[in-house]
Protein backbone atom coordinates (compact mmCIF):
# COMPACT_ATOMS: atom_id res chain seq x y z
CA UNK A 1 0.00 0.00 0.00
CA UNK A 2 1.77 3.45 -0.97
CA UNK A 3 1.95 5.99 1.81
CA UNK A 4 1.35 9.16 0.81
CA UNK A 5 1.76 12.80 2.94
CA UNK A 6 -0.78 15.57 2.45
CA UNK A 7 0.81 19.14 3.66
CA UNK A 8 -2.03 21.48 3.54
CA UNK A 9 -3.39 23.95 5.96
CA UNK A 10 -6.46 24.14 4.88
CA UNK A 11 -8.39 21.59 6.79
CA UNK A 12 -11.13 21.53 4.56
CA UNK A 13 -9.63 20.46 1.85
CA UNK A 14 -6.72 18.68 3.60
CA UNK A 15 -9.55 16.28 5.15
CA UNK A 16 -11.20 15.83 1.87
CA UNK A 17 -7.93 15.01 0.58
CA UNK A 18 -7.89 12.15 3.30
CA UNK A 19 -10.91 10.83 1.89
CA UNK A 20 -10.67 11.21 -1.31
CA UNK A 21 -7.07 8.98 -1.30
CA UNK A 22 -8.36 6.05 1.24
CA UNK A 23 -11.38 5.67 -0.88
CA UNK A 24 -8.52 4.52 -3.65
CA UNK A 25 -6.29 2.06 -1.56
CA UNK A 26 -3.85 4.72 -0.12
CA UNK A 27 -2.46 5.15 3.46
CA UNK A 28 -2.34 8.87 4.06
CA UNK A 29 -0.64 11.03 7.02
CA UNK A 30 -1.50 14.49 6.93
CA UNK A 31 0.15 17.99 7.87
CA UNK A 32 -1.07 21.66 8.46
CA UNK A 33 2.98 22.72 7.71
CA UNK A 34 6.30 21.67 6.41
CA UNK A 35 6.97 21.89 10.38
CA UNK A 36 4.21 20.01 11.62
CA UNK A 37 4.98 17.22 8.87
CA UNK A 38 9.12 17.02 9.59
CA UNK A 39 8.28 16.66 12.90
CA UNK A 40 5.90 13.62 13.10
CA UNK A 41 6.92 11.80 10.23
CA UNK A 42 10.59 10.25 8.54
CA UNK A 43 9.61 12.08 5.66
CA UNK A 44 11.74 9.90 2.89
CA UNK A 45 9.67 6.93 3.46
CA UNK A 46 6.52 8.38 1.95
CA UNK A 47 5.87 7.04 -1.75
CA UNK A 48 4.46 10.70 -2.72
CA UNK A 49 4.28 14.08 -0.95
CA UNK A 50 1.30 16.08 -1.87
CA UNK A 51 2.19 19.68 -0.97
CA UNK A 52 0.27 23.26 -0.84
CA UNK A 53 2.81 25.68 -2.71
CA UNK A 54 1.58 28.61 -0.22
CA UNK A 55 1.75 27.37 3.50
CA UNK A 56 2.33 29.28 6.88
CA UNK A 57 5.97 29.61 8.05
CA UNK A 58 7.89 27.98 5.06
CA UNK A 59 6.38 27.56 1.14
CA UNK A 60 5.92 23.89 -0.11
CA UNK A 61 8.91 23.63 -1.94
CA UNK A 62 11.04 23.66 1.34
CA UNK A 63 9.56 19.80 1.89
CA UNK A 64 11.17 18.76 -1.34
CA UNK A 65 15.17 18.44 0.19
CA UNK A 66 13.70 17.33 3.08
CA UNK A 67 11.66 14.26 1.64
CA UNK A 68 14.44 13.19 -0.74
CA UNK A 69 13.73 10.59 -2.45
CA UNK A 70 10.32 10.53 -1.87
CA UNK A 71 8.42 12.82 -4.93
CA UNK A 72 6.93 15.90 -4.04
CA UNK A 73 3.41 16.72 -6.02
CA UNK A 74 2.96 20.98 -5.48
CA UNK A 75 -0.30 22.11 -5.46
CA UNK A 76 -1.44 26.02 -5.23
CA UNK A 77 -4.33 27.85 -6.46
CA UNK A 78 -1.77 30.38 -7.94
CA UNK A 79 -1.71 28.22 -11.41
CA UNK A 80 0.73 30.65 -13.21
CA UNK A 81 3.64 29.41 -15.56
CA UNK A 82 6.26 31.00 -13.09
CA UNK A 83 4.86 29.33 -9.84
CA UNK A 84 5.01 25.73 -11.76
CA UNK A 85 8.33 26.24 -13.20
CA UNK A 86 9.82 27.53 -9.93
CA UNK A 87 8.71 24.53 -8.57
CA UNK A 88 9.92 22.53 -10.56
CA UNK A 89 13.04 23.48 -10.71
CA UNK A 90 13.07 22.78 -6.82
CA UNK A 91 12.59 19.73 -7.37
CA UNK A 92 8.89 18.89 -7.43
CA UNK A 93 7.89 15.84 -9.68
CA UNK A 94 4.80 17.64 -11.19
CA UNK A 95 2.50 20.92 -10.58
CA UNK A 96 -1.29 21.14 -10.19
CA UNK A 97 -3.48 23.38 -9.66
CA UNK A 98 -6.65 24.55 -7.54
CA UNK A 99 -9.82 24.01 -7.41
CA UNK A 100 -8.31 20.08 -7.72
CA UNK A 101 -9.98 17.67 -10.42
CA UNK A 102 -10.20 14.37 -8.51
CA UNK A 103 -9.99 12.40 -11.94
CA UNK A 104 -7.35 14.34 -12.84
CA UNK A 105 -5.30 14.59 -9.86
CA UNK A 106 -5.65 10.39 -8.80
CA UNK A 107 -4.21 10.11 -12.53
CA UNK A 108 -1.42 12.15 -11.37
CA UNK A 109 -0.66 10.34 -8.42
CA UNK A 110 -0.89 6.82 -10.21
CA UNK A 111 1.51 8.42 -13.14
CA UNK A 112 4.44 9.43 -10.20
CA UNK A 113 4.14 6.67 -8.32
CA UNK A 114 4.51 4.03 -11.46
CA UNK A 115 7.39 5.40 -12.29
CA UNK A 116 8.74 5.96 -8.57
CA UNK A 117 7.95 1.92 -8.50
CA UNK A 118 10.17 1.87 -11.98
CA UNK A 119 12.94 3.90 -10.50
CA UNK A 120 12.99 1.60 -7.56
CA UNK A 121 13.37 -1.56 -9.68
CA UNK A 122 16.30 -0.05 -11.72
CA UNK A 123 17.90 0.95 -8.57
CA UNK A 124 18.06 -2.16 -7.19
CA UNK A 125 19.20 -4.22 -9.83
CA UNK A 126 22.06 -1.78 -10.24
CA UNK A 127 22.66 -2.41 -6.58
CA UNK A 128 22.96 -6.05 -7.08
CA UNK A 129 24.62 -5.71 -10.54
CA UNK A 130 27.22 -3.28 -8.73
CA UNK A 131 27.69 -5.98 -5.40
CA UNK A 132 30.93 -7.47 -5.05
CA UNK A 133 29.92 -11.13 -6.57
CA UNK A 134 27.33 -11.88 -9.12
CA UNK A 135 23.88 -12.60 -7.94
CA UNK A 136 23.57 -16.12 -10.01
CA UNK A 137 27.00 -16.59 -10.30
CA UNK A 138 27.64 -19.44 -7.79
CA UNK A 139 30.23 -21.87 -9.11
CA UNK A 140 30.65 -25.44 -8.03
CA UNK A 141 30.11 -28.91 -9.76
CA UNK A 142 30.41 -31.11 -6.35
CA UNK A 143 27.81 -32.78 -5.33
CA UNK A 144 26.85 -31.36 -2.39
CA UNK A 145 26.84 -27.91 -4.74
CA UNK A 146 24.25 -29.91 -7.23
CA UNK A 147 21.98 -30.45 -4.16
CA UNK A 148 22.05 -26.66 -3.46
CA UNK A 149 20.99 -25.45 -7.15
CA UNK A 150 18.44 -28.31 -7.53
CA UNK A 151 16.90 -27.11 -3.97
CA UNK A 152 16.57 -23.39 -5.10
CA UNK A 153 15.68 -24.30 -8.74
CA UNK A 154 12.71 -26.19 -7.17
CA UNK A 155 11.67 -23.59 -3.87
CA UNK A 156 11.94 -20.13 -6.53
CA UNK A 157 8.47 -21.07 -8.15
CA UNK A 158 6.70 -21.43 -4.78
CA UNK A 159 6.60 -18.23 -2.03
CA UNK A 160 7.48 -20.22 0.86
CA UNK A 161 9.77 -19.39 3.56
CA UNK A 162 13.39 -20.87 3.51
CA UNK A 163 15.99 -21.74 6.04
CA UNK A 164 19.52 -21.51 4.72
CA UNK A 165 22.13 -23.41 7.03
CA UNK A 166 25.88 -23.29 6.39
CA UNK A 167 29.23 -22.13 8.02
CA UNK A 168 29.77 -18.94 8.21
CA UNK A 169 31.35 -17.29 4.78
CA UNK A 170 29.82 -20.20 2.60
CA UNK A 171 27.93 -17.79 0.87
CA UNK A 172 24.13 -17.93 2.15
CA UNK A 173 23.39 -14.34 0.86
CA UNK A 174 24.49 -15.22 -2.34
CA UNK A 175 22.13 -17.94 -2.46
CA UNK A 176 18.92 -15.68 -0.92
CA UNK A 177 19.58 -13.30 -3.88
CA UNK A 178 19.21 -16.20 -6.04
CA UNK A 179 15.99 -17.46 -4.70
CA UNK A 180 14.59 -14.21 -4.95
CA UNK A 181 16.34 -13.38 -8.75
CA UNK A 182 14.57 -16.38 -9.83
CA UNK A 183 11.42 -15.57 -7.90
CA UNK A 184 7.50 -13.63 -8.93
CA UNK A 185 9.19 -11.22 -6.17
CA UNK A 186 12.37 -10.18 -8.00
CA UNK A 187 11.09 -6.88 -9.49
CA UNK A 188 10.27 -6.11 -5.96
CA UNK A 189 13.66 -5.38 -3.73
CA UNK A 190 15.33 -7.82 -1.14
CA UNK A 191 16.24 -6.25 2.23
CA UNK A 192 19.12 -8.07 3.55
CA UNK A 193 19.37 -7.38 7.40
CA UNK A 194 22.42 -9.24 9.20
CA UNK A 195 20.76 -9.74 12.94
CA UNK A 196 23.89 -10.17 14.47
CA UNK A 197 25.21 -6.68 13.30
CA UNK A 198 22.41 -4.58 15.50
CA UNK A 199 21.98 -4.41 18.64
CA UNK A 200 19.45 -5.87 20.85
CA UNK A 201 18.02 -2.66 21.57
CA UNK A 202 17.73 -1.31 18.58
CA UNK A 203 16.36 -4.60 16.65
CA UNK A 204 12.96 -3.94 17.19
CA UNK A 205 12.92 -0.74 15.80
CA UNK A 206 14.80 -1.47 12.81
CA UNK A 207 12.95 -4.43 11.93
CA UNK A 208 9.40 -3.33 12.76
CA UNK A 209 9.52 0.77 13.12
CA UNK A 210 8.33 2.38 15.58
CA UNK A 211 6.10 5.55 16.20
CA UNK A 212 7.10 8.65 17.20
CA UNK A 213 7.44 8.92 21.07
CA UNK A 214 7.42 5.16 21.87
CA UNK A 215 10.53 5.29 23.34
CA UNK A 216 13.34 7.64 24.16
CA UNK A 217 15.04 9.70 21.54
CA UNK A 218 12.09 8.51 18.72
CA UNK A 219 11.34 12.24 17.84
CA UNK A 220 9.63 10.93 14.47
CA UNK A 221 7.82 7.62 13.14
CA UNK A 222 10.37 4.95 11.64
CA UNK A 223 9.21 2.58 9.37
CA UNK A 224 10.61 -0.67 9.70
CA UNK A 225 13.17 -3.02 7.50
CA UNK A 226 10.25 -5.09 7.36
CA UNK A 227 7.71 -2.55 5.68
CA UNK A 228 10.55 -1.55 3.36
CA UNK A 229 10.50 -5.10 1.82
CA UNK A 230 7.06 -5.70 1.06
CA UNK A 231 5.77 -7.07 -1.52
CA UNK A 232 9.28 -8.32 -1.93
CA UNK A 233 12.24 -10.57 0.03
CA UNK A 234 13.24 -10.07 3.45
CA UNK A 235 16.79 -12.05 4.16
CA UNK A 236 17.31 -12.37 7.92
CA UNK A 237 21.50 -13.09 8.01
CA UNK A 238 22.08 -14.82 11.25
CA UNK A 239 18.65 -15.36 12.39
CA UNK A 240 20.01 -17.25 15.54
CA UNK A 241 20.94 -14.34 17.30
CA UNK A 242 17.40 -12.55 16.94
CA UNK A 243 16.42 -11.72 20.49
CA UNK A 244 13.65 -13.34 22.18
CA UNK A 245 11.00 -9.97 21.93
CA UNK A 246 11.91 -9.70 18.32
CA UNK A 247 11.78 -13.03 17.77
CA UNK A 248 7.77 -13.07 19.09
CA UNK A 249 7.39 -10.43 16.97
CA UNK A 250 8.70 -12.58 13.98
CA UNK A 251 6.76 -14.89 14.30
CA UNK A 252 3.33 -12.60 14.06
CA UNK A 253 4.15 -11.43 11.07
CA UNK A 254 4.55 -15.59 9.77
CA UNK A 255 1.69 -16.37 11.01
CA UNK A 256 -0.56 -13.24 10.49
CA UNK A 257 1.40 -11.33 7.91
CA UNK A 258 1.30 -7.64 9.38
CA UNK A 259 3.34 -6.06 11.71
CA UNK A 260 2.97 -3.44 14.52
CA UNK A 261 5.74 -0.68 15.02
CA UNK A 262 6.82 -0.27 18.25
CA UNK A 263 4.47 2.41 20.42
CA UNK A 264 1.68 1.54 18.14
CA UNK A 265 -1.83 0.06 18.66
CA UNK A 266 -2.43 -0.04 14.95
CA UNK A 267 -1.44 -3.62 12.73
CA UNK A 268 -0.21 -2.96 9.35
CA UNK A 269 -0.16 -5.19 6.32
CA UNK A 270 2.99 -6.50 5.10
CA UNK A 271 3.30 -8.94 2.16
CA UNK A 272 6.46 -10.63 2.39
CA UNK A 273 8.80 -13.70 1.37
CA UNK A 274 11.09 -14.47 4.28
CA UNK A 275 14.70 -15.76 3.73
CA UNK A 276 16.32 -16.68 6.61
CA UNK A 277 20.22 -17.88 7.46
CA UNK A 278 22.16 -19.23 10.52
CA UNK A 279 25.48 -20.77 11.13
CA UNK A 280 24.14 -22.16 14.41
CA UNK A 281 22.09 -25.21 15.68
CA UNK A 282 18.74 -24.43 15.71
CA UNK A 283 17.13 -27.46 16.85
CA UNK A 284 20.02 -27.10 20.05
CA UNK A 285 18.97 -23.45 20.49
CA UNK A 286 15.29 -24.15 20.69
CA UNK A 287 16.63 -27.14 23.21
CA UNK A 288 18.53 -24.81 25.07
CA UNK A 289 15.28 -22.27 25.37
CA UNK A 290 17.40 -19.49 23.42
CA UNK A 291 15.52 -19.81 20.26
CA UNK A 292 11.12 -20.34 19.77
CA UNK A 293 10.28 -23.55 18.96
CA UNK A 294 6.86 -22.31 17.21
CA UNK A 295 8.75 -19.89 15.29
CA UNK A 296 11.74 -22.14 14.46
CA UNK A 297 8.64 -24.59 12.84
CA UNK A 298 8.11 -21.51 10.94
CA UNK A 299 10.90 -20.87 10.10
CA UNK A 300 12.06 -24.59 8.60
CA UNK A 301 9.95 -25.12 5.44
CA UNK A 302 12.66 -25.27 3.13
CA UNK A 303 15.74 -25.87 4.23
CA UNK A 304 18.73 -25.38 2.13
CA UNK A 305 22.19 -26.86 3.52
CA UNK A 306 25.73 -25.56 2.10
CA UNK A 307 29.10 -27.35 1.89
CA UNK A 308 31.76 -25.87 3.85
CA UNK A 309 34.68 -25.01 1.42
CA UNK A 310 36.85 -27.62 2.83
CA UNK A 311 34.21 -30.39 1.32
CA UNK A 312 33.53 -28.76 -2.12
CA UNK A 313 36.66 -31.09 -4.11
CA UNK A 314 37.69 -29.39 -7.35
CA UNK A 315 35.12 -26.70 -6.51
CA UNK A 316 37.98 -25.06 -5.09
CA UNK A 317 40.54 -24.44 -7.21
CA UNK A 318 37.82 -23.25 -10.32
CA UNK A 319 36.18 -20.98 -7.32
CA UNK A 320 39.86 -19.44 -6.69
CA UNK A 321 39.66 -19.06 -11.00
CA UNK A 322 36.84 -17.20 -10.73
CA UNK A 323 37.01 -15.08 -8.03
CA UNK A 324 41.04 -14.30 -9.36
CA UNK A 325 39.49 -13.01 -12.80
CA UNK A 326 36.57 -11.04 -11.16
CA UNK A 327 39.15 -9.08 -8.59
CA UNK A 328 41.83 -8.66 -11.40
CA UNK A 329 38.67 -7.21 -13.39
CA UNK A 330 37.36 -4.94 -10.41
CA UNK A 331 40.96 -3.74 -9.36
CA UNK A 332 41.55 -2.87 -12.95
CA UNK A 333 44.41 -5.30 -12.72
CA UNK A 334 45.54 -7.02 -16.07
CA UNK A 335 44.91 -10.38 -15.65
CA UNK A 336 46.65 -12.96 -13.34
CA UNK A 337 47.00 -16.81 -13.20
CA UNK A 338 48.01 -18.92 -9.99
CA UNK A 339 51.10 -20.80 -10.59
CA UNK A 340 51.24 -24.62 -9.58
CA UNK A 341 52.57 -24.06 -6.21
CA UNK A 342 49.77 -21.40 -5.37
CA UNK A 343 47.13 -23.95 -6.80
CA UNK A 344 48.25 -26.85 -4.44
CA UNK A 345 48.45 -24.06 -1.61
CA UNK A 346 44.84 -23.76 -2.22
CA UNK A 347 43.65 -27.11 -2.70
CA UNK A 348 45.55 -28.04 0.51
CA UNK A 349 44.23 -25.69 2.73
CA UNK A 350 41.04 -25.83 4.93
CA UNK A 351 39.75 -22.54 4.46
CA UNK A 352 38.13 -22.34 7.89
CA UNK A 353 36.47 -18.64 6.78
CA UNK A 354 35.34 -20.79 3.56
CA UNK A 355 34.70 -18.31 0.16
CA UNK A 356 34.69 -14.96 1.86
CA UNK A 357 38.59 -16.47 3.35
CA UNK A 358 39.28 -17.26 -0.16
CA UNK A 359 37.96 -14.05 -1.53
CA UNK A 360 39.98 -12.15 0.80
CA UNK A 361 43.46 -14.07 -0.04
CA UNK A 362 42.78 -13.91 -3.59
CA UNK A 363 41.87 -9.95 -3.41
CA UNK A 364 45.27 -9.36 -0.56
CA UNK A 365 47.48 -11.30 -3.33
CA UNK A 366 46.41 -9.52 -6.46
CA UNK A 367 47.03 -6.25 -4.73
CA UNK A 368 50.45 -7.33 -3.39
CA UNK A 369 51.16 -9.32 -7.31
CA UNK A 370 53.74 -7.37 -8.95
CA UNK A 371 54.38 -10.02 -12.04
CA UNK A 372 51.83 -12.34 -13.92
CA UNK A 373 51.21 -15.21 -11.67
CA UNK A 374 50.12 -15.51 -7.96
CA UNK A 375 52.71 -17.18 -5.65
CA UNK A 376 51.88 -19.32 -2.29
CA UNK A 377 53.86 -16.46 -0.40
CA UNK A 378 50.80 -14.04 -1.69
CA UNK A 379 48.02 -16.25 -0.71
CA UNK A 380 49.58 -16.00 2.77
CA UNK A 381 48.20 -19.18 3.81
CA UNK A 382 49.40 -19.80 7.60
CA UNK A 383 50.28 -23.71 7.33
CA UNK A 384 50.44 -23.48 11.20
CA UNK A 385 46.97 -22.32 11.29
CA UNK A 386 45.54 -25.30 8.99
CA UNK A 387 44.80 -28.29 11.01
CA UNK A 388 46.33 -31.30 10.66
CA UNK A 389 45.69 -33.82 8.26
CA UNK A 390 42.22 -35.87 10.05
CA UNK A 391 43.60 -39.25 12.06
CA UNK A 392 40.92 -42.10 11.13
CA UNK A 393 39.39 -41.20 14.58
CA UNK A 394 38.89 -37.50 14.04
CA UNK A 395 37.39 -37.79 10.35
CA UNK A 396 33.75 -37.15 12.09
CA UNK A 397 35.33 -34.40 14.49
CA UNK A 398 32.60 -32.31 15.24
CA UNK A 399 32.41 -28.57 14.33
CA UNK A 400 32.56 -27.50 18.01
CA UNK A 401 35.82 -30.13 18.41
CA UNK A 402 37.36 -28.47 15.75
CA UNK A 403 36.64 -25.57 17.13
CA UNK A 404 38.01 -25.95 20.91
CA UNK A 405 40.70 -27.40 19.12
CA UNK A 406 41.52 -24.94 16.61
CA UNK A 407 41.54 -21.90 19.49
CA UNK A 408 43.05 -23.95 22.37
CA UNK A 409 46.30 -24.61 19.46
CA UNK A 410 46.56 -20.64 18.02
CA UNK A 411 44.91 -18.34 20.77
CA UNK A 412 48.58 -17.89 22.27
CA UNK A 413 49.67 -16.26 19.06
CA UNK A 414 46.55 -14.91 16.97
CA UNK A 415 44.73 -12.40 18.17
CA UNK A 416 40.85 -12.24 18.74
CA UNK A 417 40.88 -10.55 15.57
CA UNK A 418 42.75 -13.08 13.71
CA UNK A 419 41.50 -16.07 15.03
CA UNK A 420 37.81 -14.87 14.66
CA UNK A 421 38.79 -14.03 10.76
CA UNK A 422 40.57 -17.67 10.51
CA UNK A 423 37.18 -19.09 11.44
CA UNK A 424 35.02 -16.96 9.71
CA UNK A 425 32.67 -15.75 12.47
CA UNK A 426 32.48 -12.23 13.75
CA UNK A 427 34.44 -11.43 16.97
CA UNK A 428 31.19 -11.62 18.74
CA UNK A 429 30.35 -14.99 17.85
CA UNK A 430 33.89 -16.11 18.91
CA UNK A 431 33.06 -14.71 22.01
CA UNK A 432 29.75 -16.26 22.49
CA UNK A 433 31.00 -19.82 21.54
CA UNK A 434 34.10 -19.27 23.98
CA UNK A 435 31.33 -18.42 26.55
CA UNK A 436 29.15 -21.51 25.57
CA UNK A 437 32.02 -24.06 25.33
CA UNK A 438 33.81 -22.73 28.59
CA UNK A 439 37.14 -21.69 26.50
CA UNK A 440 38.80 -18.67 28.80
CA UNK A 441 40.83 -16.67 26.82
CA UNK A 442 44.45 -16.19 27.93
CA UNK A 443 45.55 -13.45 30.46
CA UNK A 444 47.59 -12.11 27.55
CA UNK A 445 44.44 -12.00 25.59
Amino acid sequence: MSRILIVEDEVVIRQALRRLLERNGYEVTEAGSVAEAEGQSDLAFFDLVLADLRLPGAPGTDVIAKCAPAPVLIMTSYGSVKSAVESMKLGAVDYITKPLDHDELLLVIRRILEQRQLLRRAQVLKADVERAYPVRGMIGNSEGMREVFERIRKVTPTDSTVLILGESGTGKELVARAVHESSARKEAPIIAVNCAAIPDTLIESELFGHEKGAFTGAVAEHRGLIEAADGGTLFLDEIGELPAAAQARLLRVLQQGEIRRVGSARARKVNIRLIAATHRNLEQRVADGAFRSDLYFRLRVFEIRLPPLRERGEDIEALAEFLLEKTCRRLNRQRLRFDAEALNAIRDYQWPGNVRELENAVERAVILSEGAAITPDLLALDAGARPAPPATEESVLSLEAYFRRFVLTHQDRLTETELARRLGLSRKALWERRQRLGIPRPKNG
